[in-house]
């Protein structure tokens, strides 16, 4: 892995942790699979970070470009899932 993540600079440093998180359970998704609960609790707390869609949308924009992973891809997935499977894209 040689790419950084996304953040902004108004967050707080638990912030940046969990939306951190978040990218890395995007990364296992694709590389191992991961409990869709994990993922969704990860998830729901990058959307308390990042509340609006566009911003969302460019923050998770900018995590697939140095990536190659999609958020997008990852949560629809995880969405469409059963719970308590474990999901791999």
């Amino acid at each position: 892995m040689e790419y950084s993540y996304p953040f902004r600079d108004d967050w707080s440093t638990q912030e940046v942790i969990d939306a951190v998180s978040f990218f890395e359970a995007v990364e296992n998704i694709y590389e191992k699979g991961m409990n869709r609960e994990e993922f969704m609790n990860r998830y729901r707390r990058f959307k308390e970070i990042v509340p609006g869609k566009a911003d969302e949308k460019r923050i998770c924009d900018e995590f697939e470009e140095a990536s190659g992973y999609s958020s997008y891809l990852a949560v629809q997935k995880a969405k469409q899932s059963e719970e308590n499977t474990r999901i791999r894209m």
